[in-house]
């Protein structure tokens, strides 16, 4: 016991002071939320467009400019070195979830402010907030960035945020994977167990539009085409400051 408050006390307090202080240092590798120049692009170039493995990258209607789709990209920045005009570049903000699907898509010349705010989230779910994980085809790795949120670093515990066991002790889902035929009776039966009201969280590429998995027979292309969904948080997978960021702002606690 006293070598245990020992250690205690020599590691001292290690969570982070996020919202109420600055946010965490991120790898320099970090790909955030991109941002496009409204200068008018070739439109006969299509070099962005080539090599987008996921076809995120369109003309606008205008057909002066492109817009990008966040619930499609990777963030693998291929677009990025590939334009020959700089227009696209990837920033350092890690906020980039959005209540609707329209919202993840930058560039054209619009607005893209993006409000997150979920007016039944906020008003029961404000101070406690209980999730159920379905891993609807994963690959582990935005459920690995999910998981981090337990840590002590992270420990979204503090804003009364866990993930339970049983969808019946749950206030929503947070899925991810791109909802393989396999999984999809799972999730239709998971989400029918959580009782009203409820909120649906997809997070990463997959489960906002399938991802790289797009149009495959063997998936539904994303949770939206399952069940309702509430908050859309892009990214391959998502950093874990970009997920609480989301729900946090979800619940309108920043």
């Amino acid at each position: 016991m006293l070598r245990t408050l020992k250690t205690r006390f020599q590691q001292k307090y290690r969570t982070m002071t996020y919202p109420g202080g600055p946010a965490p240092e991120l790898p320099a590798r970090f790909a955030g939320r991109p941002v496009l120049r409204d200068d008018a692009c070739n439109a006969d170039c299509g070099a962005c467009m080539t090599v987008c493995p996921t076809n995120a990258i369109a003309l606008a209607r205008e057909r002066s400019s492109v817009t990008l789709d966040t619930g499609r990209c990777l963030f693998c920045r291929a677009c990025e070195k590939a334009c020959p005009q700089g227009l696209i570049r990837f920033t350092r903000d890690y906020s980039s979830a959005s209540p609707t699907r329209e919202g993840l898509v930058i560039g054209g010349g619009v607005d893209h402010t993006i409000q997150a705010r979920n007016e039944p989230a906020a008003k029961f779910f404000v101070r406690s907030l209980k999730l159920r994980q379905v891993s609807a085809g994963g690959c582990n790795a935005c459920e690995a960035d999910c998981n981090v949120l337990g840590t002590p670093a992270w420990d979204m515990g503090r804003f009364g945020i866990q993930f339970v066991a049983s969808p019946r002790h749950a206030d929503g889902l947070l899925i991810t994977g791109p909802v393989t035929v396999n999984m999809r009776l799972a999730l239709e039966k998971t989400y029918a167990a959580v009782p009203d009201p409820k909120i649906v969280i997809a997070v990463g590429a997959c489960a906002v539009s399938g991802g790289p998995f797009i149009g495959h027979a063997e998936q539904h292309n994303g949770a939206v085409s399952v069940v309702p969904v509430d908050l859309f948080i892009p990214g391959c997978p998502p950093h874990p400051l970009s997920i609480l960021d989301g729900i946090l702002k979800l619940l309108e606690r920043i």
